[in-house]
């Protein structure tokens, strides 16, 4: 069953996407945050990057864990009419997140094959040069994907962060 999606103010919520995924980095982890916002425009919630804070973990990615955390306070029902604004386009693993808990729409700011070439080879971000389009294409029920959106302000969220660690 589809649901409609609401008319929202995608460049000011994506924006405050970004101003999480500053936080995150100015709190020592991976500049990179998402925000989960209602049928009204409300947002529900907001989620920076857990790498560092969840222990070195390489799966906690800001959209990620708000997926979980949405499916585990939301119905599906409800998050079919909701969208996740992200600071990157959502992984692999971010988009099969994203998809099984049943969010309506990804909005994001850069995508993956951009973010590739700004970060290269890092350790800590080994990107995958997948299309988050692709992986919910493979599904049974459609999200909606706006993007890229606002690229070069949410590419200078990684200026000088993936520079080689000696």
């Amino acid at each position: 069953m589809s649901h409609p999606l609401p008319d929202l103010d995608h460049e000011s919520l994506l924006r405050r996407a970004f101003e999480v995924a500053r936080g995150s980095r100015e709190g020592g982890d991976h500049p990179f945050g998402a925000i989960l916002v209602g049928p009204d425009g409300t947002v529900l919630m907001e989620q920076g990057n857990g790498y560092t804070a969840e222990g070195r973990d390489m799966t906690a990615h800001a959209e990620r864990l708000l997926a979980s955390r949405a499916s585990r306070t939301h119905p599906q029902a409800f998050l079919a009419t909701c969208t996740l604004y992200t600071s990157a386009e959502p992984c692999a693993m971010c988009a099969g997140a994203i998809y099984w808990a049943g969010i309506g729409r990804v909005v994001y700011g850069q995508s993956e094959r951009h973010l590739k070439a700004q970060t290269g080879d890092h350790p800590e971000n080994p990107t995958l040069d997948l299309p988050c389009r692709t992986v919910f294409g493979a599904g049974q029920r459609p999200v909606a994907v706006i993007g890229p959106l606002l690229e070069d302000e949410a590419a200078a969220l990684q200026l000088g962060f993936w520079t080689p660690r000696g």
